[in-house]
């Protein structure tokens, strides 16, 4: 069964599908962070989005501007009843569930240096390749 942010998740990655992005859930850009959604746009621009059940959920993040650094944007996705008024100004804003979602505030644009994205997206494609592999042949 799907914890409640992962259920989200779930919705967003869906929605950013319509958009032609790619996404990998619970993905680790470096050793000591692990982001909720990260997605490849078809210019190869990437996003982070983290998922918020609550607002517990979201007290306890204290490391969420840490990802900034590893985006060119950055969002938080919650659901219909999360107290909005809590979530940072300058950040974008996804409200989700567990079918779709909506992008009601986009988040800023702050590009990524060149080999960072490159180093990156390398990761990422690597990361998506185990991941299937792994689907394809468990006793990998």
């Amino acid at each position: 069964m799907l914890q409640p942010g992962q259920v989200l998740a779930r919705g967003v990655c869906r929605h950013l599908r319509s958009h032609d992005f790619d996404s990998i859930v619970e993905f680790v850009p470096e050793r000591g962070r692990r982001v909720d959604v990260m997605a490849l746009g078809p210019k190869g621009e990437i996003w982070v989005i983290e998922c918020k059940s609550s607002r517990a959920d979201f007290m306890a993040d204290a490391k969420w501007q840490g990802y900034l650094q590893w985006c060119d944007r950055y969002f938080w996705a919650v659901d219909a009843e999360f107290p909005v008024d809590l979530l940072p100004e300058g950040t974008g804003l996804i409200l989700a569930d567990a079918y779709s979602a909506e992008i009601i505030r986009m988040g800023p644009e702050t590009r990524l240096a060149g080999a960072r994205r490159a180093a990156l997206t390398r990761k990422f494609a690597r990361h998506a390749a185990r991941r299937l592999q792994s689907l394809l042949d468990p006793r990998l």
